[in-house]
């Protein structure tokens, strides 16, 4: 294959990757900022708004604790069929269940059923997203040139910020309509959008080719169960991966979801359209730096672009913290978008990352068990955790400490992972030595 053809190639795969997980991730974060929101009143109603808050907050981590069961559905399609198969039936299933959500009946229609229905279909997504991230990274980092495969994983990671600018922006428009609108049935309106996402997602992943990797090393090989072979041979660096993401995943959701709800609750009570503009525009500065980052982790080694993301991330998501009381809009503006460029840096690489941690078979089973048990920990439980430690504590500062925490587990789990490289020999045994770790980092 020609270098013109690889890199055409790469190029196909990764705007494809774009795609696919920018829909993904807008469906995701459109239920977050509604979980945020409105979901707690409307479906969870009660005396105590902080109780709405937690409860709303609960069901937001019920996609993560399933996601690992997506990794291993998904990841045993990927592995054994393609790459390519399993993200279209990752894409179709995220879609219906976001529509659904956005005709669901609230808890004053129908009761109990309304919490019941919502928690299904969150966690429908949450299969969905299992199976979604590592198929999408593989097909993005295995297309990729050698050197490139930072620059193209980033392809990926840009998905988040794309959809988290269309998920906050659409909110962000509608609570200009007054403060009553998005309470009053406003708030369908991003779920059943979806819907025209979903369709053009379709079409552009459809008409990628399956991954070279897959195609050379995989396919039509002898192999054994994908899950069976990561847990035996692949445990280690899936644990490490895990201990990768506290920051690229639950730091995150500290930053954008946590932080809307603490602002916007009492005793604070920022406005709602200044927090939403705020994240809005943060997206927007992420989803222009997430790509250069990316290209920096091929020319500096992904791994230094993480220690820097990791500790920038707590360099400014403290003041971001302690200056949402004072309602300074300007101050809120600036450090929210000063977090995100921090934490672009924490996620840009870990694509490349984590793909290069695994050999080629059941390399989606394991990037996907990896991502989707650390986001279950990291992501699922943090908004949720963080809002108990402010009713425990009172205090901010017991947020702040467990964000700086979460940050050195991930540096030292950076500093142990093992990257493989692509170009080793292929044997007809997979054994375990078949691909060499190498020792560079970039």
């Amino acid at each position: 294959m020609t270098s013109t053809t690889t890199t055409s190639r790469a190029r196909r795969a990764g705007l494809a990757a774009f795609a696919g997980t920018t829909i993904e991730w807008y469906d995701f974060y459109i239920y977050a900022t509604a979980a945020a929101l409105v979901f707690g009143p409307l479906f969870f109603p009660s005396d105590d708004p902080l109780a709405e808050t937690a409860a709303a907050f609960a069901t937001f981590a019920v996609a993560f604790l399933v996601r690992p069961l997506g990794g291993i559905l998904f990841g045993h399609i990927g592995d054994k069929l393609g790459r390519r198969v399993s993200l279209v039936i990752t894409l179709l299933l995220m879609g219906v269940s976001t529509v659904l959500v956005g005709c669901l009946p609230t808890y004053a229609d129908i009761g109990v059923w309304a919490p019941i229905l919502l928690i299904l279909l969150r966690a429908l997504q949450g299969l969905a997203v299992g199976g979604e991230w590592g198929g999408a990274v593989l097909m993005s980092v295995e297309h990729a040139p050698v050197g490139k495969k930072t620059f193209y994983g980033g392809f990926t990671q840009l998905g988040n910020p794309a959809g988290a600018l269309l998920a906050s922006g659409i909110f962000a428009i509608m609570a200009r309509a007054g403060d009553d609108f998005i309470m009053n049935g406003g708030w369908r309106i991003p779920f059943l959008l979806s819907i025209v996402l979903v369709g053009v997602g379709f079409w552009v992943r459809y008409r990628v080719e399956e991954s070279p990797v897959f195609e050379s090393k995989v396919e039509g090989r002898k192999q054994s169960m994908p899950l069976a072979f990561a847990l035996r041979v692949n445990w280690w660096p899936i644990l490490l991966g895990i201990g990768l993401l506290p920051i690229s995943t639950g730091g995150y959701y500290l930053a954008t979801t946590f932080a809307t709800a603490y602002a916007t609750g009492d005793p604070i009570n920022v406005s709602e359209s200044v927090i939403l503009d705020a994240m809005t525009i943060a997206s927007l500065i992420e989803f222009l730096v997430t790509l250069p980052v990316a290209w920096l982790g091929d020319k500096w080694g992904r791994k230094n672009i993480m220690y820097i993301g990791l500790a920038t991330s707590v360099l400014t998501f403290v003041p971001f913290m302690l200056i949402l009381p004072g309602r300074v809009e300007p101050l809120i503006f600036l450090f929210a978008a000063l977090v995100r460029i921090a934490m672009s840096a924490t996620y840009a690489p870990i694509a490349a990352i984590l793909a290069q941690m695994f050999r080629p078979q059941a390399r989606y089973t394991s990037i996907a068990l990896s991502y989707g048990v650390g986001a279950a920990i990291w992501a699922g439980f943090s908004p949720w955790f963080a809002t108990q430690l402010i009713a425990w504590t009172g205090s901010i500062w017991s947020v702040i400490a467990m964000f700086t925490g979460m940050a050195i587990l991930a540096a030292v789990c950076t500093r142990l992972a093992p990257q493989h490289s692509d170009e080793a020999p292929v044997t007809d045994s997979f054994t375990p030595r078949t691909d060499t770790t190498t020792n560079r980092i970039s």
